[in-house]
């Protein structure tokens, strides 16, 4: 297993995922490719409000940005050598889908909750379509 996910969200669940799945990558000698999901149809219900508090696009890409950065040096601090970083945007179960089966992801690590609507779920709704889904082994870190 050459090719591990991890999906970011910069919440604390998300930092486990990635504390995972770098373990993973850098017990494997593998690729570890961290993403993060800006879920546009999320962002266009709220975006009257985000505006309101004056917060811009760029301002929120600056921020997906730095979700990504803080997540790798994360990743290199724990001994991964090739690490790399991508934002996408789109529905985040899809997207992830989408992705996974594009790049032959061979191991998928997601946190068991999200910092979304429906957190309190035991089992996110993100975190369970994928494991009803995906083409791949999917890791849940609780």
């Amino acid at each position: 297993m050459q090719h591990i996910m991890v999906v970011t969200d910069g919440s604390k669940g998300a930092n486990r995922a990635v504390d995972v799945a770098a373990g993973l990558a850098k017990a494997l000698n593998g690729i570890l490719w961290i993403v993060t999901i800006r879920d546009v149809k999320l962002l266009s219900n709220h975006m009257k409000e985000i505006r309101q508090l004056g917060i811009s696009e760029s301002l929120l890409e600056r921020f997906t940005k730095q979700i990504l950065i803080e997540a790798k040096e994360r990743a290199k601090r724990l001994g991964v050598s090739d690490v790399r970083i991508q934002a996408f945007e789109g529905d985040a179960a899809e997207t992830i889908l989408d992705i996974v089966k594009r790049e032959h992801v061979e191991v998928l690590v997601v946190g068991r909750r999200g910092s979304g609507h429906l957190a309190a779920l035991p089992l996110g709704s993100v975190a369970q379509k994928l494991t009803s889904f995906c083409s791949c082994c999917v890791m849940v870190v609780p």
